[in-house]
């Protein structure tokens, strides 16, 4: 805050966590949830969810001095922002903030020290086979990671689709797509293109289950480190890339380069990080990279100097104002 004295501004950041953990905590017991429209005693409320009272008030209090829930004469109602803690909002984040309360991500970020000291992943220290050889190990917590993901795709898949003309290709390839949510949501708007959805076998095979989009998208299973990528005139990779550092990510993209036509587009879809001094997601989302992966979040430079080795160049780039732009590369 811009009002904060330097000590002020070192006191709150250094324990600004314990907000995060107390929204981790209200959105795991769905205190959310339980709230209806209508302004609650936190007495009642701590009763329905089964939580001790004092402690749910003191920490309602917190995350109303960041606008989520209001707490007044111990009294809790709604605001926009809690009330996307709910399941049964549209736009749900629940899942989203309870991915960020796993032990695979907590405790990633309290080694963070690790990866300042080797710029190395410290998911890869705290947890085997990495992040996703812990997934893969737990599936409760897979399931809340795959939901999240599904949720925050959900959020911005509209603006992607209403800031791009996807009707330009005939056939499309979703790169490590995982379900298929955008490819899906791109053929429902185009009636005249048709996709293939590109990914692991058996994020592959789970995503046959929810259809096929009237045989308008086909399924192909594989490593885009060994295998070839189908052909098509437009490519799509929304968020993958920042999964890797810049040697592996460069080799997916000349993946793409190497099975994609002449003329054939490449659609980078990623959060971009601006070169300015301002607070902004990006940035955190780019220290998640670093402890998680040891990939990164890059500037509009910085994707446009990746593509540039593998002979794509990035064309036009769009922010879609739903914190994602498209970088458009041929």
């Amino acid at each position: 805050m811009a009002d904060q004295t330097p000590f002020s501004c070192i006191q709150e950041l250094s324990a600004g966590y314990l907000a995060s953990r107390c929204l981790h905590a209200v959105a795991e017991l769905g205190i959310a949830d339980a709230l209806d429209d209508e302004v609650t005693e936190v007495g009642a409320l701590a009763t329905a969810t089964g939580v001790n009272p004092d402690a749910l008030a003191r920490m309602l209090r917190l995350l109303d001095t960041h606008g989520v829930f209001r707490l007044e004469n111990q009294k809790v109602s709604h605001t926009p922002a809690s009330l996307l803690l709910r399941s049964d909002s549209p736009t749900s984040m629940r899942d989203f903030v309870r991915m960020f309360g796993l032990p695979l991500f907590w405790r990633s970020a309290e080694l963070l020290s690790t990866s300042l000291r080797t710029g190395e992943a410290a998911a890869d220290t705290s947890f085997e086979g990495g992040f996703w050889g812990h997934l893969s190990a737990n599936p409760e917590e897979a399931r809340v990671f795959d939901a999240a993901m599904s949720a925050k795709a959900l959020g911005q898949i509209g603006a992607i689709i209403g800031s791009y003309d996807f009707s330009q290709f005939h056939h499309i390839v979703d790169v490590g797509g995982g379900q298929g949510h955008l490819i899906r949501a791109i053929l429902r708007a185009c009636p005249n293109t048709t996709g293939t959805l590109f990914d692991l076998p058996h994020v592959v095979d789970a995503a046959r289950k929810l259809g096929d989009e009237g045989g308008r998208l086909r399924f192909q299973g594989g490593d885009f480190f060994t295998d070839s990528l189908p052909a098509g005139d437009g490519y799509i990779l929304m968020e993958v890339i920042h999964d890797w550092a810049e040697d592996p990510a460069g080799k997916i993209i000349a993946a793409v380069k190497k099975s994609a036509p002449e003329g054939a587009k490449l659609l980078l879809i990623e959060t971009e990080v601006p070169e300015t001094r301002e607070p902004d997601w990006s940035k955190t989302l780019d220290i998640l990279m670093l402890t998680l992966f040891a990939a990164r979040q890059r500037t509009a430079a910085g994707y446009q100097q990746l593509v540039a080795q593998t002979g794509f160049g990035i064309q036009t780039a769009i922010d879609t104002h739903a914190g994602i732009s498209i970088f458009e590369a041929a």
